[in-house]
């Protein structure tokens, strides 16, 4: 077999659906990303490993290994995509649409494309002349739980020097960014007829209490805890969606908030679930039983890369651009637990994640391929 052109490589990732969601009637299997991944690194000389992620719903990782040795090169990315707004798209989501100097189609930005962008990369390359090996990994359900990464951070099956993920930030390097917790809190009352309020416990009016002790706890987040990196520089918390009662004439039985809330590198998600749970302690007390605090969904701890890093002086180098921190979550964190230095650094621009129309600009090709060509040879080949 041989390997596609680069438009074809991109048409071909495009073209097979790989949608993660946490609602089962979207959320599909990457297999067939695999699959193609698999077949094109192959016909290139890498040895590939898959490997299935537990506990999702026929999901899958790669690792292709080309070359022989310790250390090297990690490129890494997700195989994934969100979920498309059907009546928004102008477009054919699963079809690469070359229009006006753009490559339009889901996952041309966020981030299915990276791998073209490897494989273009990889043509022409000799092991024989890679003194350490280069690593391409395609994870599963970045979009969703990051089960994929979370997978590969536990079995340490390889250790690089460097990695690099090739989320879209425009070529430019980032070095951090905040985490990501969900959290409800679920108040449990009484119900009864709303003439008698004796004869029940409200749980909105327990949620009232729950609200002004978390505005409490924003307030301390703001003035004891800061990363001068960011532009919001503390840990955030935000009210996200509440909802409670069924009808006007009874006592509200139960109540749910959901809130969001961002660690900053050196808060750990746990750090931050126990000042949580600390600031809701003296209505626990005052109501036995009442409220429950849980995650929506695993933590996402916050990611910095050293600043004196390699690998941030080289990725500095061959952009000509400094590093910056984002607000946005990646892999970073469990990638960056296999021992390795880890930046985020890929093509397309973080304004058209999720977005109807998704593109990457054709003028930023040929650049983001010297620069990945470039990056393999100062970290494997030197």
């Amino acid at each position: 077999m041989q390997l596609p052109q680069f438009s074809e490589l991109y048409k071909s990732l495009i073209l097979t659906p790989s949608i993660s969601s946490l609602e089962k009637e979207l959320d599909i299997s990457n297999k067939p990303v695999i699959d193609l991944l698999s077949g094109w690194f192959s016909e290139l000389g890498f040895s590939i490993t898959i490997t299935s992620v537990p506990e999702t719903n026929g999901k899958f990782n790669l690792v292709a290994t080309y070359g022989q040795g310790d250390g090297g090169l990690l490129l890494a990315g997700h195989t994934d995509t969100v979920p498309f707004d059907d009546g928004l798209w102008t477009k054919d989501p699963f079809k690469l649409t070359e229009k006006e100097d753009k490559f339009y189609g889901l996952g041309t930005c966020d981030m299915k494309g990276f791998f073209a962008f490897i494989l273009q990369a990889c043509k022409g390359l000799s092991a024989k002349s890679l003194n350490k090996p280069l690593y391409v990994l395609a994870t599963a359900d970045e979009e969703t739980t990051m089960a994929g990464a979370k997978a590969i951070a536990a079995a340490q099956s390889f250790r690089p020097d460097y990695a690099v993920i090739g989320e879209p930030t425009g070529m430019v390097p980032v070095f951090m960014h905040k985490g990501h917790m969900s959290e409800a809190i679920r108040i449990t009352g009484r119900s009864g007829h709303s003439s008698d309020p004796a004869n029940g416990i409200n749980a909105i009016e327990i949620m009232h209490q729950v609200t002004g002790q978390l505005l409490l706890l924003q307030r301390k987040l703001k003035e004891q805890y800061a990363c001068d990196h960011f532009a919001i520089p503390q840990p955030t918390l935000n009210f996200g969606h509440v909802h409670g009662g069924d009808s006007p004439n009874r006592i509200c039985g139960s109540c749910e908030l959901h809130i969001d809330m961002r660690p900053i590198p050196g808060v750990s998600p746990d750090e931050l679930f126990m000042l949580l749970n600390q600031a809701l302690l003296p209505i626990m007390k005052q109501w036995p039983g009442a409220v429950d605090v849980y995650h929506l969904h695993e933590p996402i701890p916050a990611y910095a890369c050293d600043t004196d890093s390699a690998l941030i002086k080289l990725a500095e180098k061959l952009t000509g651009e400094a590093v910056i921190p984002v607000n946005y979550c990646t892999e970073a964190p469990f990638i960056q637990q296999l021992g390795c230095d880890t930046i985020v650094m890929g093509p397309g621009s973080i304004n058209q994640a999720h977005q109807p129309d998704e593109y990457l600009d054709l003028s930023t090709i040929k650049p983001t391929q010297a620069i990945i060509q470039k990056l393999i040879e100062e970290t494997c080949k030197n």
